[in-house]
């Protein structure tokens, strides 16, 4: 999976900033404490750097949400690699149960090697399939777990997991045994807004909402992919982008993602900022539309307020 910067411009809940922007700043017991502040490919707001380290600091998980393409899940990757942590990702689909984040045992499997007259049948543990939170409280150094994408499951998956990321320990039936967290990792826990979370999952979170980057930070962010890149084109490439960002009535907005695609299009084909100035969107569309409008209803949107293809 390719690395592109998170996309920011937003406030935490929180008005203090817990750790400075250092690596690491003294606790009340005078070690040294873990701080984020962005990586080399991740560009971090203080904003949102305030957010991770206040999650730190209060051992609590932090809620991430925003609009698709802004660098959720990203920021999960590059915090564990800013710190040094090892990173247990858990994506989670329709059908994801909670308990798949613990455990899973092969009932079925066992059945079958028992009929099969198989030794390992006397062996609960080898039927134990051990999920990423599982991992996670395994984990000898403290860890990064992110739960991707938490509103896709049913409306209960979150309450679910309430127990046991607040004990930071589960029980194992089958196996009649206790997992108790080694080292209380961080949880990092991403939403796109589909659902509404339920209201005692959000009070032991702490959140964060990334806000689509304005001109500046945009900049910054194109500047990490291509650092020789000419101002001009960015300035006129982002003029565009923002201008179909803002087309009344479109239904998806094109991403910080697909615009670092379009950019690399853009450079391929020699693009000239006098040639992308000239552009007038009530005229013309830019060249590689695809890369930036993925929905035919847009397109014919696009077309029908008087832009040509």
């Amino acid at each position: 999976m390719g690395h592109y910067p998170g996309l920011i411009h937003g406030r935490t809940l929180s008005p203090f900033n817990p750790m400075s922007s250092s690596s690491s700043s003294p606790s009340p017991g005078g070690s040294p404490r873990e701080a984020f502040a962005g990586t080399a490919e991740y560009v971090a707001t203080e904003d949102l750097q305030d957010a991770v380290n206040a999650a730190l600091v209060l051992e609590r998980p932090l809620l991430i949400k925003g609009e698709p393409g802004t660098g959720k899940t990203v920021l999960a990757e590059e915090v564990a690699k800013a710190l040094g942590r090892p990173l247990y990702a858990w994506t989670v689909k329709s059908t994801t149960t909670a308990q798949q984040g613990l455990y899973e045992y092969d009932a079925v499997a066992r059945l079958r090697d028992s009929q099969l007259g198989k030794p390992e049948v006397e062996n609960v543990a080898h039927y134990i399939r051990r999920g990423k939170i599982w991992q996670a409280f395994e984990s000898p150094e403290p860890a990064v777990l992110l739960i991707d994408e938490v509103d896709k499951a049913d409306i209960e998956f979150p309450n679910d997991l309430l127990q046991e990321l607040d004990r930071m320990a589960f029980d194992v039936l089958e196996l009649d045994q206790r997992v108790e967290a080694r080292h209380r990792p961080l949880v990092v826990i991403t939403s796109n807004s589909e659902k509404d979370l339920p209201d005692a999952f959000l009070r032991r979170c702490l959140f964060h909402y990334i806000r689509f980057p304005d001109a500046e930070t945009m900049e910054r962010i194109v500047r990490v992919h291509h650092p020789d890149l000419d101002r001009d084109l960015i300035v006129a490439a982002m003029r565009l982008f923002y201008g179909l960002r803002d087309w009344p009535g479109l239904r998806k907005k094109p991403s910080t993602s697909e615009l670092i695609d379009w950019i690399k299009l853009l450079i391929l084909d020699r693009a000239s900022p006098e040639g992308l100035n000239a552009v007038n969107l009530r005229e013309a569309m830019p060249p590689h539309l695809h890369a930036l409008v993925k929905s035919e209803v847009d397109l014919s949107l696009l077309s029908s307020l008087g832009g040509r293809f």
